[in-house]
């Protein structure tokens, strides 16, 4: 019984969240509400036994992209005005996109209902060892049999990750320059001044 209600629980906040981060006008709340789908959907996977995409949502998700969003989105300086002016340039656009995204949908469920389409069934080959969480089976195939590819995707995001920190450098002007041989051989008495005011009269800048 409780496992029904989690379920119902998760699937009408995930559902709710994500139709708020559509609606909402303001950016940053709609962030918010997308990383609360995230949390919801993470525990929709728990409830069927796939906690290491309920840990990829939480860590991947919410922890680097969602926050990515959000910094991004308080940093730029949003014109709502502007905003809603491009909505109703795009509208056309978008509506155009949203009925071709129905039509592929209504085709997939025609195709499925009318037989054309065969689902793969499982033989056995891939199932799990007895006692072994899907973590250890996960970790174990990744580093066994998709080794290389791992090991590639991990480059490509290094190279991506270097790229973007190249592109966003940005000079210092020689005035910002730490000078550090010079702060070493700076003194004492030239570094401090060791002032005594008198009650009631301060220090003079």
């Amino acid at each position: 019984m409780i496992h029904v209600i989690a379920f119902y629980l998760f699937a009408v906040m995930t559902v709710a969240s994500g139709a708020i981060t559509i609606l909402s006008r303001n950016p940053v709340h709609s962030v918010l509400w997308l990383i609360l789908a995230f949390f919801n959907a993470a525990g929709l996977m728990v409830l069927v036994g796939a906690e290491f995409i309920a840990m990829l949502l939480v860590i991947v998700y919410v922890g680097a992209v969602a926050v990515l969003f959000l910094f991004v989105v308080m940093m730029l300086d949003i014109d709502f005005a502007e905003l809603r002016a491009g909505f109703v340039r795009y509208f056309p656009l978008g509506a155009l996109v949203a009925l071709v995204l129905l039509a592929e949908i209504v085709l997939g469920i025609g195709a499925y209902r009318a037989g054309s389409l065969e689902l793969g069934t499982p033989d056995g080959t891939a199932a799990v060892a007895e006692g072994v969480s899907n973590t250890t089976a996960i970790g174990a195939l990744l580093y066994s049999r998709y080794l290389f590819l791992f090991e590639a995707a991990g480059i490509i995001l290094l190279v991506a990750m270097i790229g973007a920190i190249v592109l966003t450098h940005r000079q210092r002007g020689e005035a910002l320059v730490q000078n550090i041989s010079k702060q070493n051989a700076r003194r004492p008495d030239e570094a401090t001044v060791n002032v005594k005011p008198e009650v009631g009269k301060g220090v003079t800048l």
